[in-house]
């Protein structure tokens, strides 16, 4: 195997907590099941990824391969990144109904590599006929670089796409793509990647726990803007509870001991969007409703 390739599957594994490990995984879909059972969770990390290198050889990886298990990790992952709002031009005479997506990917790639030769583009499908697009930018001279990718999701029933910071000079080539959309977007959109005010021809499936939602939401937060604060921090202390199969974490005696750190430009517009974008059930925690109802700036939650 490629070196460089090498080097790509193990910093890609490397960046995956080992409790998601299994499910990302499988998610992938480009291991076996065989190949899954080989794997043993139980040691080090490294060598885990290690392993994984290995058997990725074994099947002869491609670089399309391990791009589409970073998409894999970033769906996982997605409200850590910070995204941008873009609607899709239209010309008068297209129609509006029909979408094609596999000349859509088509378009898409041959536009971006027509222009800068280096540039590589993976795509994986979605639910609700999504599609999650990389894009790994080069130059003229250098190969594309494979840890500072671009990603789109794009939902083809509606004219909106997101897209994950990229470079200043890659901007005019999306924008053959995508015509940029609100650029006075609101702070919680931008950090969380969602623009709530849709086409008004989609349709919400449950109306009534959209309501619901909704309401809770408001009974929470208020019918007014919330106090701007862009940092909140836990320290959290905690033991692990499960009844399946104990492991390594139920037998151990310390509680674990962690930092929890929260921030955003305007952190409780953020959490108050949560719900009604359909990232968090409703009512949200109260660790995290209640700080606008604390008169001090620092309080201890203790685990009963």
């Amino acid at each position: 195997m490629d070196v460089n390739l090498a080097e790509f599957i193990r910093r890609t594994i490397l960046k995956i907590p080992m409790y998601e490990m299994m499910t990302i995984l499988k998610a992938w879909d480009f291991l076996s099941e065989n190949q899954l059972q080989k794997i043993n969770l139980r040691q080090r990390k490294d060598s885990v990824v290690q392993d994984l290198v290995l058997l990725c050889e074994e099947k002869r990886a491609s670089l399309d391969d391990v791009a589409l298990l970073d998409i894999v990790y970033t769906q996982v992952h997605r409200h850590q990144k910070v995204w941008d709002v873009f609607q899709m031009s239209k010309g008068p005479e297209e129609d509006v109904d029909l979408f094609d997506m596999e000349r859509f990917k088509s378009s898409f790639k041959k536009i971006l590599q027509r222009t800068l030769k280096n540039v590589t583009v993976t795509f994986r499908d979605a639910e609700e006929n999504a599609v999650w697009i990389r894009l790994a930018w080069g130059t003229q001279n250098k190969k594309p670089n494979q840890y500072k990718p671009t990603y789109v999701l794009y939902y083809p029933q509606t004219p909106y796409a997101f897209t994950s910071s990229s470079p200043k000079s890659t901007e005019p080539l999306l924008g053959q793509n995508f015509e940029n959309h609100n650029s006075s977007t609101a702070l919680q959109e931008r950090s969380l990647g969602l623009h709530m005010n849709m086409d008004s021809r989609i349709i919400h499936e449950n109306a009534v726990e959209k309501e619901r939602v909704q309401r809770v939401t408001q009974e929470t937060f208020g019918d007014y803007p919330q106090p701007q604060l862009e940092f909140a921090q836990y320290k959290l202390e905690t033991k692990f509870r499960s009844d399946l199969n104990g492991g390594v974490l139920a037998e151990r005696k310390e509680p674990l001991r962690c930092l929890i750190k929260f921030s955003s430009p305007h952190l409780l517009e953020a959490l108050k969007s949560l719900a009604p974008a359909g990232i968090a059930d409703a009512p949200l925690s109260p660790l995290l409703t209640c700080i606008p109802s604390k008169g001090m700036n620092y309080f201890k939650i203790r685990d009963k």
